[in-house]
């Protein structure tokens, strides 16, 4: 019965891995997502960070999206992005067999170039292969305003009609239940 608690969980957990990150708020639980800064009272800081499965573009959009909404949320009608980056991390991962011993102690030994390792044993399986996953993080910081958005200025963007135009893009999470 243990087992299968264990293992319904697991599923759980990979379940939720298994998709890209969904256009939600970032908390300790659920640590992919957006989350916001106030700067000043018309200045905000946001990032929204996606896991392996979410591409930059989604991520950037999501980014956008955001601006828009805390924007109309605090009552203004346009933002300048006054700066904005995406972060790319990118790691090899193991995939394949990850056997461990079926004791309940693991040998351990110190290197000076890797630091405390397990204890390397032919017998038991190494990863087969690596793939390589890519995380991407978009942080901006705006600037919100009332009134017409300046025609002139690229970087100046009116929050209703990016909402509009990108409400079709957001994939929001599924209800709890």
């Amino acid at each position: 019965m243990r087992i299968l608690i264990l293992m319904a969980a697991a599923a759980a957990v990979l379940g939720a891995c298994a998709t890209a990150t969904p256009y939600q708020q970032a908390s300790a639980n659920a640590p992919y997502g957006f989350q916001e800064q106030t700067i000043e009272s018309n200045r905000v800081r946001i990032n929204f960070r996606g896991n392996t499965l979410t591409d930059r573009a989604t991520v950037e959009t999501y980014l956008l999206y955001r601006a828009a909404e805390v924007t109309l949320e605090r009552g203004f009608d346009y933002f300048i992005v006054a700066n904005r980056n995406t972060d790319e991390d990118t790691r090899l991962q193991p995939t394949g067999p990850h056997l461990r011993p079926r004791f309940g102690f693991d040998y351990w030994y110190f290197s000076p170039r890797r630091g405390w390792s397990p204890w390397y044993d032919p017998f038991w399986a190494e990863p087969s292969s690596y793939r390589e996953v890519t995380r991407y993080e978009a942080v901006a910081e705006i600037a919100m305003f009332h009134g017409a958005k300046p025609q002139n200025d690229a970087n100046a963007f009116d929050a209703r009609e990016v909402q509009t135009n990108l409400q079709g893009q957001i994939v929001r999470p599924p209800p709890p239940g």
